[in-house]
């Protein structure tokens, strides 16, 4: 039920306004403008109904003084016993919603009052509209980053970018409509770690955003990033069925406010690197940013040890499968494996899959390339390494392996490959090379 605060210095008018609204709406009465302000404060009220003139405050001032307490558009209706034209035309220019004359006819003022709050439910419906994304029901772009560059200014907090791995592969291999079931599950489950004053976007496709108030524990944020990967594969396998073998997760990439700055585009571009490394190391998990500078004054205090070192270089996330890296991490570990190769005479191999398509074929390659991809990394040991190398191909460097383990370990990927292609018609070749030869 809606709630009108009705103000009036006249206590008979008052009673009478009361009496008429009462029986459709729920009212609160006052009897002075400071009386007024209390109750709205207290009340938040649907809509003020207050006489134009009284004592210490006019309904002018009054209306000006519960605007100031709002950051949203406040309706107000003024009731007088003036009967000017210019009187009107003030209290309209004044920004009130209606202007009613005393006395006045309840059914007028019931009609008045019903077309104020249906047009006001009519524009919050439109705002609703304008700031939505009809499809999640979270915050857009906009209205998402617009809030939390406002919020990021005066709340500490930890802002994070969150984005679903594989979540291409849902929409080319079971398609559109399972793939827009996955992202609505997906804002249910985000929303439903999230606090009542935490703010929740989404970004575009499969990417969104939140900003958690007065959060600076990074351990928060990966509990909150478990809960997701749980939930969000169960419910893909849920909606899909056992066979699903998309490796479906959440990378978060996190930054904390005002540790690292309070202007919302440098800790979006933070936060989004900190994205990055996780989609580097793995997927699946959650990372900081921190800035060039180094550890935060409590880490730096225990890195004096050499014990507090290692944690620090220690792997994060650490998932299971090959050690997945970009292009120039892997370089640097291919250079220094070459190094062990040479002088400890261990056994490497770096093998090259390139993926190739047919006529026939339905899917993009670039996402078959990324499927294949994933079971290259299930397959393979933690030990080993493995790298996107442009649209069409893979890097693994295998370590500790002879001629024999590692035909072994390639009939096994294209086992895999065969049982779960999402398109038969790719064909996987390979080419192999000894480290260090």
């Amino acid at each position: 039920m809606k709630k009108i605060l009705i103000v009036d210095d006249e206590e008979i008018s008052l009673c009478m306004t009361d009496h008429i609204l009462s029986e459709f709406y729920e009212t609160v009465c006052a009897s002075s403008g400071q009386e007024a302000l209390d109750l709205y404060a207290e009340e938040k009220p649907d809509l003020v109904l207050t006489d134009l003139y009284m004592p210490k405050m006019t309904g002018y001032e009054l209306k000006e003084k519960i605007q100031a307490m709002s950051s949203e558009i406040v309706p107000v209706m003024f009731m007088t016993a003036e009967t000017s034209i210019e009187e009107e035309s003030k209290g309209f220019e004044s920004g009130a919603m209606d202007f009613i004359r005393k006395p006045f006819r309840a059914d007028v003022l019931l009609k008045r009052i019903g077309n104020i709050i249906q047009t006001q439910e009519k524009i919050r419906g439109l705002q609703t509209a304008a700031f939505t994304d009809p499809m999640t029901g979270c915050l857009n772009k906009s209205a998402s980053q617009e809030r939390i560059a406002d919020i990021c200014h005066k709340i500490p907090g930890a802002l994070m970018i969150i984005d679903l791995d594989s979540f291409k592969l849902v929409n080319d291999i079971y398609g559109h409509a399972m793939g827009d079931k996955v992202l609505i599950r997906f804002a249910e489950i985000l929303r439903s770690v999230m606090r009542t004053d935490d703010i929740v976007g989404r970004l575009g496709g499969d990417e969104f955003i939140a900003f958690c108030q007065n959060v600076n524990d990074f351990e928060v944020i990966k509990k909150k990033t478990e809960y997701m990967n749980k939930h969000i594969l169960e419910s893909a396998i849920d909606f899909m069925g056992e066979q699903m073998n998309i490796p479906l997760g959440v990378s978060v990439g996190c930054v904390f406010s005002p540790d690292e700055g309070i202007d919302f585009t440098d800790l979006y571009k933070k936060a989004d690197k900190a994205l990055y490394s996780v989609k580097q190391n793995g997927k699946h998990g959650a990372d900081i940013f921190k800035s060039e500078e180094g550890e935060s004054p409590k880490e730096k205090n225990l890195s004096e040890g050499l014990g507090q070192i290692t944690q620090i270089l220690s792997e994060r996330n650490q998932g299971k499968g090959a050690y997945e890296l970009g292009f120039d991490q892997f370089r640097t570990v291919y250079r220094f494996t070459s190094r062990i190769i040479t002088n400890y005479k261990h056994k490497a191999s770096l093998i090259l899959f390139t993926i190739e398509s047919a006529e026939k074929s339905v899917l993009p390659v670039l996402d078959v390339t990324e499927y294949f991809f994933q079971i290259l990394k299930e397959t393979l040991r933690q030990s080993d390494v493995i790298s996107l190398n442009g649209n069409n191909s893979c890097l693994a460097l295998i370590l500790k392996a002879n001629s024999h383990e590692i035909k072994i370990v390639i009939d096994r990927i294209m086992k895999n490959w065969n049982e779960k292609s999402p398109d038969s018609t790719y064909k996987i070749k390979y080419e192999i090379n000894k480290v260090g030869e």
